[in-house]
C-alpha cells in the first residue's frame, strides 16, 4: 500500500498537469486534505508530509484532532453546520466552506470574537440532496451578511454531481467561476470572495482546470483505517 506522501505527491503531480493545460500556477491551488474518516495519527502523517490544511465535517472529529495537532494545522471545516454547533467549533476553526442560511450567519456573528473567513455554499447543479444558497440569490445573500462584522467571504464553494459526465462536472464548476467573478467586481467590503472551494478526490483534476483555489481531497491522500470503506 502507498504512504500519504507518496499519494499526496502523485496528487500534487496531477494538480501541476491540471494547471498547466489550464495555465494556471500550481501555487494558486491550495490542497485541504479532508481527513474525516481517519485518526489523529493518520492527520499528523499528512502533516509530516507537507500538507498543514485540513477539513472535517464534524464536531467530533474537529475535537479529536484538534486536541491532537491543535496549530500545526489550519482547520477547514467543510460539512454541513448546524446553528447550535457553532459555538463548539467556531474558536477552533480558520475556515468554513458551508456558510448558507442566514440563521448561521447569526450564529456565528453571535458566538466569534474575531472575524471568521466563510465560504458561502452555493447549490450551482440545483440538485435537491444538495445544500447551498441558489445562483441567483447569492449576490442578494452576501449582502445581507454585511451586517456582521465577524464574517468575511473570502469565496464560494460547491460540489459537482455524482456523475460520470465530465462535461456536467464541467459546467458546474464554471458556474461557480462565473460568480465569484460577479460577486467580486461588486467590491464589498465583506466579502473580497476571490477563493473557489470545489473539487473532490474524483474531481480536483476538472476543478483546478476551471479555476479552483482550494481543492478539498480525502481518501485518495489519507486513504482508509483498519481497511474500512465509508
Amino acid at each position: 500500500m502507498s504512504t500519504v506522501a507518496e499519494r499526496l505527491n502523485d496528487i500534487q503531480q496531477q494538480i501541476n498537469e491540471a494547471c498547466r493545460r489550464a495555465g494556471r500556477s500550481p501555487e494558486e491551488v491550495t490542497i485541504v486534505a479532508v481527513t474525516k474518516s481517519v485518526g489523529p495519527e493518520r492527520a499528523r502523517e499528512v502533516i509530516n508530509a507537507g500538507i498543514r490544511e485540513l477539513g472535517e465535517n464534524r464536531n467530533e472529529g474537529l475535537d479529536q484532532k484538534h486536541s491532537a495537532i491543535g496549530s500545526d494545522a489550519r482547520w477547514h471545516f467543510i460539512g454541513s453546520l448546524q446553528s447550535r454547533k457553532v459555538r463548539d467549533i467556531i474558536g477552533r476553526i480558520d475556515f468554513l466552506h458551508s456558510l448558507d442560511r442566514g440563521s448561521l450567519a447569526k450564529e456565528i456573528q453571535k458566538r466569534a470574537e474575531q472575524p471568521v473567513d466563510c465560504f458561502v455554499q452555493v447549490n450551482v447543479s440545483g440538485e435537491a440532496s444538495k445544500s447551498g444558497v441558489a445562483p441567483e440569490a447569492t449576490a442578494d445573500f452576501i449582502r445581507m451578511l454585511g451586517a456582521y462584522d465577524k464574517i468575511r467571504i473570502v469565496g464560494l464553494m460547491t460540489m459537482a454531481p455524482n456523475t460520470d459526465d465530465e462535461e456536467v462536472i464541467r459546467r458546474t464548476f464554471r458556474g461557480l467561476r462565473e460568480l465569484r467573478d460577479e460577486i467580486s467586481s461588486l467590491g464589498l467590503p465583506n466579502a473580497p470572495c476571490t477563493e473557489l472551494s470545489m473539487g473532490m478526490s474524483n474531481d480536483f483534476g476538472i476543478a483546478v482546470e476551471e479555476g479552483a483555489t482550494f481543492v478539498r481531497i480525502g481518501t485518495a491522500i489519507v486513504g482508509y483505517e483498519s481497511g474500512e470503506r465509508s
